[in-house]
């Protein structure tokens, strides 16, 4: 198995405690450079569930919005981000039963990964505790999650549920805007293009005339 691969002696997670909500909720706002409209999630039961468990620090312990997964206890997501994050952190709230996931495993920059891909070694693994109201910090290795523009984050295994349910995934992080050379270039390209199709139809034109 490549469970080898854990840093760290394995036990990459810290307990946040009670401290100061407001001030952890503002760490865990990358949700809001989640390029919401393209996030997939694979083996959802209720299609488009996966994408509301990325929401605000303060609404983590609802349970009004949540993903379970459908075929069995497998899920995947693909989450495109609208920039250039480092991430630093994650928390996953699970139901508190046999449904919690008890593995994660995290992907850079894979875009539309499917199960298939999962067989390949992940850029990091953990072992996940039951952790029913998000008091768990799982530290990822910034070095390797430094410039992370997609992160694909696969659930393999739940502690013995027919299926697994999520409510929450916190992303900690720093986030920078993504550079727009493609729409430069795009533009560049356009401008003789529109003027070379124009000449052809000009030409065309005066062809049938004469």
């Amino acid at each position: 198995m490549s469970h080898g691969h854990s840093h760290g002696g394995g036990c990459g997670h810290e307990a946040l405690g009670i401290e100061n909500e407001l001030e952890i909720g503002i760490h865990y706002s990358l949700y809001e450079k989640i390029d919401m409209h393209n996030v997939e999630c694979l083996n959802e039961e209720l299609e488009g569930s996966g994408k509301t468990v990325f929401k605000p620090y303060n609404e983590r312990l609802s349970h009004d919005k949540f993903v379970k997964s459908d075929a069995d206890e497998e899920l995947l997501f693909n989450i495109p981000f609208t920039g250039n994050v480092k991430l630093k952190g994650i928390i996953i709230i699970g139901a508190d039963d046999e449904t919690h996931p008890r593995k994660m495993r995290l992907f850079k920059n894979r875009p539309k990964m499917t199960f298939d891909d999962t067989s390949a070694a992940a850029d990091q693994e953990f072992a996940l505790e039951r952790d029913a109201n998000g008091v768990i910090e799982y530290s990822t290795k910034v070095v390797t999650f430094a410039n992370v523009h997609h992160l694909s984050l696969h659930i393999p295994s739940n502690y013995g549920g027919d299926s697994t349910t999520v409510y929450y995934i916190g992303l900690k992080g720093e986030f920078s805007e993504a550079h727009h050379h493609g729409v430069t270039i795009c533009t560049y390209e356009a401008r003789p293009n529109v003027s070379d199709h124009k000449n052809n139809v000009f030409d065309s034109v005066n062809h049938q005339i004469q």
